[in-house]
C-alpha cells in the first residue's frame, strides 16, 4: 500500500522516477476552442477548459518491457493502450495487449493536435487489443499483427478514445477478428531520407442480431520525406470498404456515435517544417498543414475534407498547438459525419484550437 501512494504522489507532483524498474508520467493539457458553427460558443468568444489528465507507466526488466496510458476527460475516461512485449534481439520484437494497429504512415499521419482525417476513421493512432510482431532488416522495417477486437469489446461503449464500430439504435456490429500487415522501406540520401511503404488490413465483424459476420478491409501506400533542414512532407492513398450491404457504418469515440461512408479512398497530403530557436521561452517550433480529403463511394454519401494550418511550439516538457480547423462535411468540424450526405451541414466550417499541455 505505501508503495502504491508513493508512485501516485510522485506521479501528482509530476516527478517521473523509476521505482522497480518502473517509470511514471503523464500530461496536464488546457484547451481553447473558438467554433463559427457553434452560436454559444461565439458568444463567450470562445471556451477555456482543462482538456485531459493522464497517467503513464513504462518500464522494462531484461528482454521483457512493458507500457500503459490511462486517460480522464472532462467528461469520460478510457484506456490510450496497455500492453506487454519482449525483445528477442535488437531487431525483433512481440507486443501483447492493447496497442497501437500498425497501420499507414506511423506512428500518425499527421503534425497537429488535431490529427488527420484518417484518426476519425479508425486508420490513424488506433489502438486494438492483440498481439504485434516487429522486426527490422537493414533498411526494412516490417510489422505483422492480429487483433481480436477493439480495445473495448463492446460496441455499446462510446467512451473511448480510438475510433471502432459503434452499437446504434440496438443494431450492434463489434469489430471480431483483423489481421494486419505492414512493410516499410527507407532511403537514405545525402541530406535526407525516405520512407516508403504499403499496409493491409483484412477483418470481420460480428452481427449480433443475425448472429453473422460481415468483411471489412483497408490498404494503404504511403511516403514520408525530411531532410536535415527540419523539412517534411508525409503523402497517403488509403482505401477501405466494410462489406455490410449498406452506404454507411457508424463509429464512435469521445462518447458519440456518427456515420461513416461504408467505402472511400482517403488521401492525406502533409507538410511541415521545423525550427530551432533555443531560447528561454521555446526549443524548437514546427509550422504543419495538414490535408485529408476522403472520398466516399455508393449512394446516400458524399466526400469530406479537413485541413488543419498550425504550429507547434515546444519548451521541455510544455507543448502548444496553436492549430486552425477547416472543414467540409467533417465530424468534429461541424458535420454530422464523414462521407455522409448532409445537406444540412456540407458546407465549410472552422474553429481555432490552442491545446497547452505540459509532459512528465
Amino acid at each position: 500500500m505505501k508503495k502504491h501512494l508513493l508512485i501516485a504522489a510522485l506521479a501528482l507532483t509530476g516527478t517521473q522516477t523509476a521505482i522497480a524498474d518502473v517509470k511514471i508520467g503523464g500530461a496536464v493539457r488546457l484547451n481553447y476552442a473558438w467554433k463559427d458553427y457553434d452560436q454559444s460558443n461565439k458568444d463567450k468568444n470562445g471556451e477555456w477548459d482543462i482538456e485531459l489528465f493522464r497517467i503513464d507507466i513504462n518500464g522494462d526488466d531484461g528482454n521483457w518491457f512493458y507500457s500503459a496510458q490511462y486517460r480522464w476527460y472532462q467528461d469520460f475516461e478510457a484506456i490510450h493502450h496497455a500492453y506487454v512485449g519482449y525483445k528477442f534481439d535488437e531487431d525483433r520484437s512481440v507486443k501483447v495487449g492493447v496497442t497501437l494497429v500498425p497501420f499507414g504512415l506511423l506512428p500518425v499521419s499527421s503534425h497537429g493536435f488535431w490529427f488527420g482525417g484518417t484518426y476519425y476513421l479508425g486508420l490513424e493512432d488506433d489502438y486494438d487489443t492483440g498481439v504485434v510482431y516487429e522486426q527490422k532488416d537493414g533498411d526494412w522495417l516490417f510489422h505483422a499483427a492480429y487483433f481480436h477486437n477493439a480495445e473495448y469489446q463492446s460496441g455499446d461503449r462510446y467512451d473511448r478514445y480510438s475510433f471502432d464500430l459503434a452499437a446504434v439504435d440496438g443494431q450492434r456490429a463489434d469489430e471480431n477478428g483483423q489481421i494486419n500487415l505492414r512493410a516499410e522501406r527507407t532511403l537514405h540520401f545525402a541530406s535526407s531520407k525516405l520512407k516508403l511503404g504499403a499496409s493491409a488490413q483484412i477483418g470481420r465483424l460480428y452481427r449480433y442480431d443475425s448472429k453473422t459476420h460481415d468483411s471489412r478491409w483497408a490498404g494503404a501506400l504511403h511516403a514520408d520525406w525530411s531532410n536535415d533542414a527540419g523539412w517534411q512532407v508525409q503523402l497517403q492513398e488509403a482505401h477501405y470498404k466494410y462489406d455490410t450491404g449498406t452506404d454507411t457504418v457508424e463509429l464512435s469515440a469521445f462518447q458519440f456515435p456518427f456515420p461513416v461512408a461504408s467505402e472511400a479512398d482517403v488521401v492525406s497530403l502533409n507538410l511541415a517544417k521545423t525550427f530551432t530557436v533555443n531560447n528561454d521561452f521555446v526549443d524548437t517550433v514546427t509550422c504543419y498543414n495538414d490535408h485529408t480529403q476522403t472520398l466516399a463511394s455508393g449512394q446516400g454519401v458524399d466526400n469530406s475534407i479537413q485541413n488543419v494550418t498550425g504550429c507547434l511550439l515546444v519548451k521541455g516538457g510544455l507543448y502548444t498547438y496553436i492549430d486552425w480547423i477547416a472543414g467540409k462535411n467533417m465530424w468534429f468540424a461541424g458535420g454530422d459525419g464523414i462521407g455522409f450526405d448532409s445537406p444540412d451541414n456540407n458546407g465549410w466550417h472552422s474553429r481555432l484550437n490552442i491545446n497547452i499541455g505540459y509532459y512528465f
